[in-house]
């Protein structure tokens, strides 16, 4: 099986054990991953509330790219890009007008037929029905599985899972042996991309959701966002700061999770790239 695939910037940097974590997983499915040649950056976190058609030129490139090159279907792991593709999309499509101008500066062709999958598409349509055959280490821990912003909003557009109550992580991770935790904070921002400009504000708002999750028990949030688990694993010390005392509850991405559940490696997922060490079991039984 062939797909395409756009990384993103996060995934070729801040997060890379993100990316070699979503090419494991792939990789132990047998799904091909084709990366999209000469992409660039989508505009994440801001170009869109710095020029609206720039911030719709550079995800419309990428799409264009795709076109050009074949693919009808690309996986984009990251939260934001997963957003900004979609969303313009979602604007040519509505408005002529605009979709010439957009083309006007890429100087592309586009059409609009590139169907956008993000992480937990792709593991639902390539991986579900083999996925409990494959579990040698189940999961088995309370999580707290967290959204965040973007993997749902807006939702008329992305048209992704329940706006306030998502299950589709909750619904994968139960499938790996994990009891995911109904907690309140599933879907609150983390502080997003105010990380470096206003580290207090993010230690504050991520403080919150790692503090409901570490009430309700939980051994380890999973996310689906290279900005929610930079906030979440590599603010702790803001975090800790706010909250007034220390919170070690790992932060894995879902790949990682299901990753450890089939039993690669921790080395193939990453894991060593965490702020906040991963000790759990399965991690342990998988350090190689």
């Amino acid at each position: 099986m062939r797909t395409g695939f756009y990384p993103g910037c996060s995934l070729t940097g801040t997060s890379r054990e993100y990316n070699e974590s979503v090419k494991a997983l792939a990789k132990a499915f047998g799904l091909e991953l084709v990366e999209i040649k000469d992409w660039n950056c989508c505009g994440a976190t801001a170009a869109h509330s710095m020029d609206k058609e720039l911030a719709l030129s550079l995800p419309a490139r990428v799409l264009a790219l795709a076109e050009l090159q074949g693919l009808d279907e690309i996986v984009v792991p990251c939260a934001s890009c997963y957003n900004r593709l979609s969303v313009v999309q979602h604007e040519l499509a509505s408005d002529e007008t605009l979709k010439e101008r957009v083309l006007e500066i890429i100087g592309m062709t586009y059409l609009g037929t590139v169907k956008i999958l993000n992480v937990i598409q792709m593991i639902e349509k390539y991986m579900l029905g083999t996925l409990p055959d494959k579990v040698v280490h189940p999961f088995a821990h309370n999580v707290a599985c967290y959204y965040g912003c973007l993997l749902v909003r807006p939702h008329k557009i992305l048209n992704f899972d329940r706006l306030e109550d998502p299950q589709s992580m909750d619904k994968l991770m139960s499938l790996i042996g994990a009891i995911p935790l109904d907690w309140a904070f599933k879907t609150e921002c983390c502080g997003a991309g105010l990380s470096v400009s206003r580290t207090d504000l993010v230690g504050r708002l991520s403080g919150n959701i790692l503090k409901d999750a570490d009430d309700r028990g939980a051994e380890a949030v999973i996310v689906a966002c290279p900005m929610c688990h930079s906030n979440l694993d590599m603010r702790r010390p803001a975090i800790n700061s706010y909250l007034k005392k220390p919170v070690d509850i790992p932060v894995l991405y879902i790949t990682q999770a299901i990753g450890l559940a089939i039993g690669l490696t921790a080395a193939e997922l990453g894991l060593n790239r965490h702020f906040i060490t991963v000790n759990l079991k399965e991690a342990e039984v998988c350090q190689k």
